[in-house]
């Protein structure tokens, strides 16, 4: 007898599907969600076009377009399904933008981001491998962390 666990769908807010495999850890830590919010993490499920992804349910929670920015750098073939009534009501595949402000940090110690309360300030200048320059000092970043 095959047994299989199924997973409600969720009334109003947002999945997050398509996350690349292993990183929905990573995608729910940067989107600071309430302690009381109902979330579902589906991790290494079968996917036809990937092989395996994660899936993100957040229940109640519509996602920023900083939020979408943040998932499309931790996740660039990411989809946000917006949720009403339990119904698809938008759904839209995440884009890395071409300018990021405010999401990463530089990794230079002496940019001016890291000795004066300067935003940081991103041009992208290749999405496929992800290269992301400061604008300030003009230094590529080796690591991409984002600050929760």
């Amino acid at each position: 007898m095959e047994r299989s666990l199924k997973v409600r769908p969720i009334e109003n807010g947002t999945v997050i599907d398509h996350i690349t495999k292993g990183k929905a850890l990573n995608v729910y830590r940067v989107l600071n969600i309430g302690k009381e919010t109902t979330v579902t993490i589906a991790m290494y499920v079968p996917s036809k076009k990937y092989g395996k992804k994660d899936i993100l349910k957040i229940e109640g929670v519509e996602l920023s377009e900083e939020d979408v920015n943040k998932i499309a750098l931790i996740s660039p073939n990411a989809t946000i399904n917006i949720i009403k009534n339990r119904n698809v009501v938008k759904k839209f595949k995440v884009k890395i933008p071409d300018f990021i402000t405010g999401i990463l940090k530089c990794t230079n110690p002496n940019c001016i981001t890291n000795i004066e309360r300067v935003s940081g300030k991103f041009k992208v200048e290749k999405k496929n491998p992800l290269k992301i320059r400061c604008i300030y000092c003009e230094k590529f970043l080796n690591t991409i962390e984002i600050p929760k």
